[in-house]
């Protein structure tokens, strides 16, 4: 389950300013919001990865298959050519040089339908940029694209995968994917509509200011379980509208308050639902307590 409105002089500065960025807390007082409508590969604040992840991921990353045309980001799994590596399949990824807090992350996206293979949007802190790792997830499992999975980690601890029933295929039209991250909550919303939220307390949440991913690949053996076995069909294709990051100091108050009324109404919810469970277990204990009081009087 891993973008500024600046302009930079040079590309120098920032890849420098990268290669010494480590995992800090996130700051919710900070602005460094963001959008990009992906006109263009914009190498002030992205790079397309060129390497492989290993472990579940049955490919190298290709930067020959991250795209931009008409304003689309397209993120290809194709064939293989780069002979360092020995998997069949390349993927791709495309990830921010920065690093973001708190703050509401949006995608509008079209994902791969095929088994075995993952079509994302994420934020990652970098256990592979010698930071510990936290990362919150917005993941279509290609072998069914009618749901959408969320997920985090909290240092590189996971295993908190929901997944959602949106009620369409993702993959005949853009949609808009995001969650709002805070402290002690994160709300993962679809078409600006909130869908699911945890709290911290359920646990611990991500901190750690994290880049923000965009990546495709197909799953090693290892992973058919989640992910169903790949069949090996290529070309295949997912295709990024927009995105945006925008920082929780300016997230708007529709979106705050989203999240707070979803979190009110699954309280009441969840206070409801251990209500009745409770007056059931009352009214049973009432019948057992009448049905042996009868039974000795007849007795």
């Amino acid at each position: 389950m891993d973008s500024r409105n600046i302009v930079y002089t040079t590309l120098t500065l920032p890849l420098l300013l990268n290669a010494y960025s480590v995992a800090y807390a996130a700051d919710e007082s900070v602005d460094d919001s963001f959008s990009s409508d992906f006109t263009e590969d914009d190498t002030a604040l992205f790079e397309k990865a060129r390497w492989s992840n290993g472990g579940m991921f049955d490919c190298v990353f290709s930067s020959n298959n991250v795209s931009f045309e008409d304003g689309i980001m397209t993120l290809s799994i194709t064939e293989n050519t780069n002979s360092k590596y020995s998997y069949d399949r390349a993927g791709a990824e495309y990830r921010t040089l920065n690093y973001y807090g708190y703050g509401y992350y949006q995608v509008s996206m079209m994902p791969i339908s095929n088994p075995g293979v993952v079509s994302s949007f994420f934020t990652f802190s970098g256990k592979d940029d010698s930071g510990a790792w936290d990362e919150i997830d917005i993941e279509f499992l290609g072998k069914d694209t009618t749901c959408v999975q969320f997920n985090y980690y909290v240092n590189g601890n996971g295993h908190h995968e929901y997944v959602y029933d949106l009620g369409f295929d993702a993959t005949a039209d853009y949609h808009n994917y995001s969650f709002l991250w805070q402290e002690n909550m994160i709300t993962w919303f679809v078409d600006d509509v909130a869908v699911y939220q945890v709290d911290a307390e359920n646990g611990s949440l991500p901190s750690l200011e994290s880049k923000i991913m965009m990546n495709v690949w197909n799953g090693a053996n290892s992973v058919n379980y989640w992910l169903d076995e790949y069949d090996g069909t290529i070309p295949l294709h997912a295709y990024y509208d927009t995105m945006s990051y925008t920082s929780l100091s300016q997230v708007d108050s529709q979106i705050l308050e989203s999240a707070v009324t979803f979190s009110t109404t699954n309280q009441q919810s969840s206070n409801s639902g251990y209500i009745v469970a409770s007056s059931f277990f009352g009214i049973a204990i009432i019948i057992l307590f009448l049905f042996t009081f009868i039974k000795r009087i007849r007795d």
